[in-house]
């Protein structure tokens, strides 16, 4: 994992969106088949809009995989979906404890942070999130946006 790390962060060429893509890949697999039939279940019914039922599939994978950060992440993003903030941010401290690198994550913090007015912290998550991989378009727009907003230039 650290080369593909090392290849996301390079600042020239595209071999990046293949790290991107291998890590994603990676970060997806739990080792076990039914679990990772429970993130799969829990994100199609995300993709569907039905929170509630993506929060019940992915509280039963992080129930029996509690290591698993992919579970906690992706429950992060129905609990946020679904307006329940502070599960959401539960959540996102556990993904971040269990794979500090979780760059979607410290993404979402920070879109959440913002969302909820604090935005000194969001953009603090932001700018971390772009350490680990800095060709997020979400993430250097949520810069961009919040130092406009800063300086007093944000109109």
């Amino acid at each position: 994992m650290d080369d593909l790390f090392r290849r996301l962060a390079e600042p020239q060429g595209e071999s990046w969106r293949i790290a991107e893509s291998d890590i994603l890949r990676e970060w997806s697999k739990s080792g076990s088949a039914a679990m990772d039939l429970l993130l799969q279940r829990g994100e199609e019914a995300l993709d569907q809009g039905d929170t509630q039922a993506a929060i019940g599939h992915l509280t039963a994978l992080t129930d029996h995989a509690p290591d698993f950060p992919a579970g906690f992440y992706t429950r992060a993003a129905a609990y946020a979906a679904a307006g329940q903030f502070g599960p959401a941010f539960q959540d996102l401290s556990r993904t971040l404890q269990l794979e500090p690198r979780h760059f979607p994550a410290l993404t979402q913090l920070a879109i959440m942070l913002e969302e909820t007015g604090d935005t000194e912290r969001a953009l603090a998550a932001f700018r971390e999130s772009l350490a680990i991989h800095p060709h997020q378009q979400e993430a250097i727009d949520g810069v961009a946006r919040l130092e406009r907003q800063q300086d007093g230039t944000d109109i």
